[in-house]
């Protein structure tokens, strides 16, 4: 006896369309992630030469007394936060990314301004049931450069 197989083609096309649309979504948002994090890492490198570029450090600074010292340190960390302030100000960055901030920290050990940025993650499809804003992060580091 042989039974009735109609419909079971049916069947599996529509299973191979549902993991195919579902692999589309997923390579879509990784794709959306990875630009965004490249996006904030171009802007958190701008921002850490903007902090290194603030003109707080001279060669006294550097080569004299160091900046290793806690006062000294922070007064720089001051005004290379400042200055990363500006640049994301002049550059639309809050705009492009609502809800970024920032961290700015002095490396007195390679001379060189840290930034890190954080910015909720805007996938353009979302699963039902998952955080519609993820968090996503990005470094950057200038050196300082001293003027002659």
């Amino acid at each position: 006896m042989r039974r009735e197989e109609s419909g079971q083609t049916t069947l599996m096309i529509v299973g191979l369309a549902v993991v195919l649309l579902m692999a589309i979504g997923a390579v879509v948002d990784v794709t959306a992630a990875y630009l965004q994090r490249q996006a904030l890492l171009t802007i958190a490198d701008g921002a850490a030469l903007a902090g290194a570029d603030a003109g707080s450090f001279n060669e006294q600074d550097l080569y004299g007394d160091g900046i290793g010292d806690a006062p000294r340190l922070e007064q720089q960390r001051a005004v290379a936060r400042a200055a990363v302030a500006d640049f994301l100000r002049s550059t639309g960055a809050h705009g492009e990314y609502p809800g970024l901030s920032f961290g700015v920290r002095i490396d007195p050990a390679r001379d060189s301004v840290v930034v890190t940025l954080r910015a909720p993650l805007d996938l353009p499809l979302t699963v039902p049931g998952s955080p519609e804003r993820a968090p996503i992060s990005a470094t950057g580091a200038a050196t300082v450069v001293l003027d002659d």
